[in-house]
């Protein structure tokens, strides 16, 4: 499915990666859904993705952000030995990967109970943060008189 964003960028600045974002998005629904996982809102500023991943422990797993991916990878060494009757808990290596927006950084993960827990938080910089602009007046610059400097008229 192709989107047409034409319509959007007329009128937007800065949004170009958006079209981009969409294609992965579809391609990431056809993917298998291994692990399982959460994405949570705690607030404006806050998140959290939780991932269940029953049999890894912490030295299976490792976690990396890169630009605007977070990758999740876990990989089991060797095979659990033993004669299983039905084998239904997924023991197999995976890679996860999740688009954060710009300025979402991350900021812990933990594991508790075979769930990992990563905490993410939008850091808008103060740059980007609204700020009111003083409007001023003419009448101020034409209060002002104006200077004579070496034979040119100029405002003080």
């Amino acid at each position: 499915m192709n989107f047409d964003l034409t319509p959007l960028f007329r009128t937007s600045i800065g949004f170009d990666r958006m079209a981009q974002l969409l294609d992965q998005a579809n391609r990431i629904d056809q993917t298998p859904s291994y692990p399982p996982y959460n994405i949570e809102s705690l607030d404006d500023n806050h998140y959290r993705i939780t991932l269940a991943l029953a049999g890894f422990g912490d030295q299976d797993l490792e976690i990396t952000s890169e630009q605007n991916t977070l990758t999740v990878k876990g990989k089991k060494d060797g095979d659990v030995e033993g004669k299983f009757i039905h084998r239904g808990i997924a023991n197999r290596s995976f890679e996860r990967r999740f688009q954060l927006a710009d300025h979402v950084k991350v900021k812990a993960a933990n594991m508790n109970n075979g769930l990992l827990h990563i905490e993410l938080e939008r850091e808008i910089p103060e740059a980007m943060k609204p700020r009111t602009i003083a409007i001023g007046t003419e009448q101020k610059t034409l209060d002002q008189k104006p200077e004579i400097v070496k034979g040119k008229q100029e405002v003080a």
